[in-house]
């Protein structure tokens, strides 16, 4: 899949009627571009904005380009944008297996579907786990699941909102190199929103900070 920058064209958030946030970026394939700063000064909110789920009270202005593509005009399922948030949320219904297919492209066969399930769990250190329930794995490995489905989706930039924070030390360096090493060999332009400064220098790319 070919992936294309990802940009922040002048971007401009307020919440009723006052400046929040004022953010212009350009984001290379497999750069990681951190922010960071205190609670309140609309970290979240703008990786909201980019997502297409700006909450009500908020108004932005700005251009939000993936390539030529101009994300704004779009609804959130149209954007190609991969979310990972700091609570790996799976779908308690839905096996191991059927969070992973779940958010995998619509079309081609079940057997080539579930040999493709298959393969990421065996990629991610959970082969044979696609029949698990996901209350019975821990919370190492629901965010590696989490992430995997996030993957299998096939994004064309990620966007990141804490996602090792309720991680102990060592499920933390883990998941940063899995999904660091994952972001960067598939060339995903991604913007991470962290408290946590080893985060950033463990990205390697630009920080802004708020």
């Amino acid at each position: 899949m070919t992936t294309a920058p990802l940009r922040l064209d002048e971007i401009v958030i307020t919440h009723e009627g006052k400046p929040l946030i004022e953010v212009s970026a350009r984001i290379e394939p497999g750069e990681i571009l951190t922010l960071m700063g205190p609670s309140g000064v609309g970290k979240s909110t703008l990786l909201a904005h980019v997502a297409g789920f700006l909450p009500l009270g908020f108004r932005a202005s700005g251009r939000i380009r993936l390539g030529e593509t101009e994300l704004g005009r779009l609804p959130p399922e149209r954007r190609g944008l991969g979310l990972l948030f700091q609570d790996p949320l799976l779908f308690p219904h839905l096996d191991v297996g059927g969070n992973l297919a779940f958010g995998m492209p619509a079309g081609g066969a079940r057997r080539q579907r579930r040999s493709e399930v298959e393969a990421a769990l065996d990629d991610i250190g959970l082969a044979g786990f696609a029949e698990r329930d996901p209350a019975t794995l821990s919370g190492g490995q629901r965010a590696r699941v989490a992430l995997m489905r996030v993957l299998l989706a096939r994004p064309r930039a990620m966007l990141l909102d804490e996602p090792f924070s309720k991680l102990d030390t060592a499920l933390r360096d883990e998941m940063r190199r899995l999904v660091f090493e994952r972001i960067r060999r598939d060339a995903l332009p991604t913007l991470m929103v962290t408290h946590d400064r080893a985060d950033a220098e463990a990205a390697g790319g630009p920080l802004i900070e708020l």
